[in-house]
């Protein structure tokens, strides 16, 4: 039997890859394509329950009405947090609202607990949330389509 004989540089004999081959203009075999869609495909498998979970936490969030810094405030019907007994504003709930309570109620459905113009109030606060308050992230995530 012969050895293999070294390249012309010396170099022991080398069988490219697909990814070479591919690179170099060549053909991928067929067994190699489906080692890469299993792999492609157990991807997709492992992503799909996070992003279930991803979504399930955002109905879970919370967004509290006022902030906690800001709590025992009102709220007026532009949502602006006014100082308590300012005429025509509303009580802080004093809890926070899910990100389900939330959405439901941007959709029409009146949050827990409140009247017509205390929702209104309420979800023009939440419209008005800006990073680094409270509940901004929460509301944030309920605005990202799915």
């Amino acid at each position: 039997m012969t050895e293999p004989k070294p390249d012309q540089d010396g170099a022991s004999p080398h069988q490219p890859s697909a990814a070479d081959r591919l690179a170099e203009g060549g053909v991928a075999s067929r067994r190699q394509l489906l080692m890469g869609g299993a792999v492609a495909a157990s991807t997709i498998v492992s992503i799909r329950p996070a992003l279930a979970n991803t979504a399930a936490s955002v109905l879970n969030c919370t967004i509290p009405v006022p902030d906690q810094g800001r709590a025992g405030n009102y709220i007026a019907p532009n949502g602006q947090v006014v100082p308590p007994g300012t005429p025509g504003a509303f009580p802080g709930t004093g809890r926070s609202y899910t990100g389900e309570q939330v959405k439901q109620a941007l959709r029409g459905r009146p949050l827990p607990g409140t009247s017509y113009d205390q929702n209104q109030a309420y979800l023009n606060y939440i419209r008005r949330l800006q990073s680094g308050t409270s509940g901004f992230t929460c509301y944030a995530s309920l605005q990202m389509p799915r």
